[in-house]
C-alpha cells in the first residue's frame, strides 16, 4: 500500500504543471497561516489569564471569593475572544490580500506562459512570431527577443532551401529530360550496332563457310602437284600462306561455332598430336628461316580433350612462335611429366614481351608491324580457362616460353 502511494506521488510531482504548483501554494500558505493564527491565540490566551491572576492577587491578597475571580475571568475571555476574533479577521484580510496580489501576478505570468505554449504549439505550421508588448515580464520580454531571432533565421534558412529545392528540381528535370533523350538515343544505336553486329555475324559465317572450299582445294592441289612435279620455292611460299589463311579460317570457324555446337571430348595422344601439328607448320616454319627443336621422352601419354579446342591451342601457339622467333633461330617444343600433369612448354629468341599480362588480351599486338588480328592468344586463353589448362609465359632476353600444364587421362 505504502509503494502504491508513493509511485501516485511520484506520478503526481513528474507531471507537475503551473496551475497544480499554484493550488499547492496556496493550500500550504493557508494552513501554515491557520497554524500562525492559533499559535498566536494560544499563547495570548495564557499570557493574558497569567496576568489577570497576578493583578488580582496582589491587589487583594486575602480575597477567596470564587465567584468574583469567575466573573472577572468571564470578563477576560470576553475580551479575549474580541482580541483573537480580531487578530484573525486581520490574518484573514492580510491572507486575502497576500493571495489577491499572488492570484495578480500569476495571472500574469499565467497569460506569458500560455503565450509560449500556444506559439510553440503552431511554431511546426506557420511562422507566426510573438508581440513581446503583449507580455507582462520582461524576462519572457528578452526570451522573445532571442526567440524571434531565431525565426527570422530559421525563416531565411527556409527560403534559401526552398529556393536551391526549386533549382535543383529544375536541374533534375533538365537532367532527365537530357537523360531520356541520351537513352532514347542510345536505343536506337543499340539497335543499329546489333543489327550490324549480326550482319557481321552472317557475313563472317558465310565467309568462314565458303573459305573452306577453296583453301582445302589449293592445299590438295600443292600436295598433288607435288606428287607430280618437283616442289619450288614459289609454291613453298603458296603453301605456307595458304596453312596460315587455314590456321586462321580455324580460328574464325571456332569463334563463329564455339557457342552453337557442343565439343565432345576424346582420348588424345598428346605426343602424337602435337608432332602431327608441328609437321602441318614445318613448311611455314622454313620459310621464315625457323626451324623446330622438339623433345620428349613421354611416350603414349593421353590427356582428355577436345581435339578442336586442343588444335586452337597448339596451332596459335606454334604460328606465333614462327612470327616472332628472329631469323636463323630454333623453336624449342618439349613435353614432360610434372606429376599429374603433362607439361608441354614452346620458346624461342625473340624480341622481350614488355606487357605479359596483356599478351592475352583480345586484339593486343605488342608489334603492329606484324600480320594477324591479335585475337589468337585471346583464344587460347579463353579455352584453358574452360578446361582448367594452366597457362603461364615468361619472356626474357634469351627466350621467351609459354608453358601448358594439362590433367594427364585416368589421373
Amino acid at each position: 500500500m505504502c509503494h502504491n502511494l508513493g509511485m501516485k506521488m511520484k506520478l503526481f510531482f513528474k507531471t507537475m504543471s503551473i496551475k497544480k504548483a499554484n493550488i499547492i501554494t496556496m493550500i500550504i500558505i493557508f494552513l501554515f497561516s491557520l497554524l500562525f493564527v492559533g499559535l498566536l491565540v494560544s499563547d495570548m490566551y495564557h499570557d493574558y489569564e497569567k496576568s489577570l491572576i497576578s493583578s488580582h492577587l496582589i491587589q487583594n491578597p486575602n480575597i477567596s471569593d470564587t465567584k468574583i475571580l469567575e466573573h472577572k475571568q468571564q470578563i477576560l475571555k470576553s475580551v479575549l475572544i474580541k482580541t483573537i476574533l480580531a487578530i484573525v479577521t486581520l490574518s484573514f484580510i492580510l491572507f486575502a490580500v497576500a493571495l489577491g496580489f499572488f492570484k495578480i501576478f500569476n495571472a500574469f505570468l499565467q497569460r506569458d506562459i500560455e503565450k509560449f505554449l500556444t506559439f510553440f504549439k503552431d511554431a511546426a505550421h506557420n511562422d507566426k512570431v510573438i508581440d513581446e508588448k503583449t507580455l507582462f515580464f520582461d524576462d519572457f520580454k528578452q526570451m522573445v527577443w532571442h526567440i524571434n531571432e531565431m525565426l527570422d533565421t530559421i525563416r531565411e534558412q527556409k527560403e534559401t532551401l526552398k529556393e536551391l529545392n526549386v533549382s535543383l528540381e529544375d536541374k533534375v528535370r533538365a537532367k532527365a529530360g537530357d537523360l531520356k533523350r541520351i537513352n532514347e538515343t542510345l536505343l536506337i544505336e543499340k539497335a543499329q550496332k546489333d543489327e550490324i553486329l549480326q550482319a557481321q555475324k552472317e557475313f563472317l559465317r558465310y565467309t568462314v563457310h565458303e573459305t573452306n572450299t577453296p583453301l582445302s582445294v589449293i592445299l590438295t592441289s600443292i600436295e598433288l602437284f607435288v606428287m607430280k612435279n618437283q616442289k619450288d620455292r614459289q609454291l613453298s611460299k603458296i603453301e605456307a600462306a595458304a596453312k596460315n589463311i587455314f590456321n586462321i579460317y580455324d580460328d574464325l570457324s571456332y569463334l563463329v561455332k564455339k557457342d552453337q555446337v557442343e565439343y565432345p571430348k576424346m582420348a588424345i595422344d598428346l605426343d602424337l598430336f602435337l608432332v602431327s601439328r608441328l609437321d602441318f607448320f614445318a613448311e611455314v616454319a622454313e620459310l621464315s628461316k625457323v626451324k623446330f627443336l622438339y623433345h620428349t621422352e613421354l611416350k603414349g601419354r593421353y590427356i582428355y580433350f577436345n581435339e578442336t579446342k586442343l588444335q586452337r591451342i597448339i596451332d596459335n601457339t606454334i604460328t606465333n612462335a614462327i612470327k616472332y622467333t628472329l631469323a636463323d633461330e630454333s623453336v624449342y617444343v618439349s613435353l614432360k611429366e610434372d606429376g599429374t600433369l603433362i607439361e608441354l612448354s614452346m620458346g624461342s629468341r625473340s624480341k622481350t614481351i614488355q606487357n605479359t599480362d596483356k599478351i592475352f588480351d583480345a586484339y593486343y599486338r605488342e608489334n603492329q608491324s606484324r600480320e594477324g588480328f591479335g585475337i589468337g592468344l585471346q583464344l587460347v586463353n579463353s579455352i584453358c580457362k574452360e578446361e582448367s589448362v594452366l597457362i603461364s609465359l615468361e619472356s626474357q632476353d634469351e627466350r621467351t616460353t609459354f608453358t601448358y600444364k594439362f590433367k594427364m587421362m585416368g589421373e
